[in-house]
């Protein structure tokens, strides 16, 4: 074993059938996020106002081979799911078989939610997801760590969610990548970023929940191959980084953390360095107008990335600062490292100092999230 009691900073759960129907506001219960079950056909869920379904299998292949994968995808059953993913009393013992002790755990089929049009059917699906994943996180709370879901109606009705998920006992937000209106580096969020600080919850941005970077997009491209459309999800990431760096964000509120999740790492340091550039092509000093530093200082402070089996992140971790990366296992879903993390970590982490090795499996999420010792 290489570090047992590392913990995933990007995890998954697989939401039951009745997660967003036995939870919603009634006006939507006719039309909340559902299964559908087509015979000769895998189980999906369904939203109302999206012609793009969730197939069940795809969020549930961690541990199956390539082939196995696309044959689930396919032909999946809802009770043919892993019960740890909706089931929280069956989830330690699958922790175990990955050798981690606790993980931070993101929605399924919220991340397409995140991207639905009508704003207060989205709202009234995350919080319908809210009140079933509290239940969830309430059977191992020393190992289940949630995020909670806003879709930012509102300033005034986001801060509202925030308080909420604070008193849910949820360790972050997760947030859509795309606002309803004005972009996140807007001075009519600044009452939000302050909202965040108080109460010491992380923005978190996962892959496909922007339109630019959706589950459609991911498959397929504007251009050339499908894998090519796989290449494109992370940049809708940056640029939400990117907005909130280069608009001052970070400035304004030194204390607010972003957490870039399941978009890998190891791009940081030419990241960081591209963005400097540009900054000192704009002012002798690099010092852009809303800035008192470079963009890469910023970056090293309030930017954190989720990363499972990217090598390149270790290997280039004295070319950013290490405080930033969160290993993760993506469990269950299809890009997971489990049940095999500990042999990875083992081939990929090699070079890591104790110290090293502590931080980036284990201190710096329990660091970012405030989570218990």
């Amino acid at each position: 074993m290489f570090f047992k009691g590392a913990i995933s900073a990007d995890s998954h759960i697989v939401e039951p059938p009745n997660c967003y129907i036995d939870h919603i506001d009634p006006k939507y219960k006719s039309i909340a996020p559902r299964v559908i079950s087509t015979p000769g056909r895998a189980d999906a869920f369904v939203m109302e106002g999206m012609k793009r379904v969730v197939p069940i299998g795809l969020i549930d292949g961690a541990g199956k081979t390539v082939a196995e994968i696309k044959r689930f995808a396919k032909t999946a059953t809802f009770d043919q799911c892993r019960p740890s993913g909706y089931d929280a009393s069956y989830r330690v013992a699958d922790q175990e078989k990955d050798g981690i002790a606790g993980e931070i755990l993101y929605a399924s089929v919220g991340m397409a939610i995140c991207t639905h049009p009508v704003p207060e059917y989205k709202d009234a699906a995350m919080k319908a997801y809210n009140r079933w994943l509290e239940g969830y996180c309430s059977e191992a709370p020393d190992r289940l760590f949630g995020l909670g879901m806003t879709p930012v109606l509102s300033v005034d009705s986001a801060i509202e969610d925030f308080k909420e998920i604070k008193r849910q006992g949820f360790k972050g937000v997760m947030m859509p990548g795309n606002p309803i209106y004005e972009d996140y580096d807007h001075a009519d969020y600044d009452a939000l970023w302050e909202c965040a600080v108080d109460l010491d919850l992380p923005l978190c941005f996962h892959i496909l929940t922007a339109k630019e970077g959706d589950m459609r997009s991911a498959f397929h491209p504007s251009r050339g191959h499908r894998i090519n459309g796989f290449m494109q999800i992370i940049r809708a990431v940056q640029d939400v980084i990117g907005v909130m760096v280069l608009g001052g964000v970070f400035e304004r509120f030194p204390g607010l953390k972003l957490v870039c999740a399941e978009g890998d790492a190891g791009w940081m340091p030419h990241y960081m360095y591209r963005m400097d550039h540009a900054a000192f092509n704009n002012a002798d000093d690099g010092i852009i107008p809303g800035l008192s530093k470079v963009p890469s200082a910023y970056l090293k402070k309030n930017v954190f990335m989720t990363f499972q089996d990217d090598w390149v992140a270790f290997k280039t971790r004295d070319l950013m600062s290490s405080s930033q990366l969160l290993w993760a296992n993506d469990f269950p879903h299809t890009d997971s490292t489990w049940p095999n993390s500990q042999a990875l970590l083992a081939e990929h982490a090699s070079d890591l100092s104790e110290d090293e090795t502590r931080a980036i499996l284990r201190d710096n999420v329990r660091g970012v999230f405030n989570l218990p010792a």
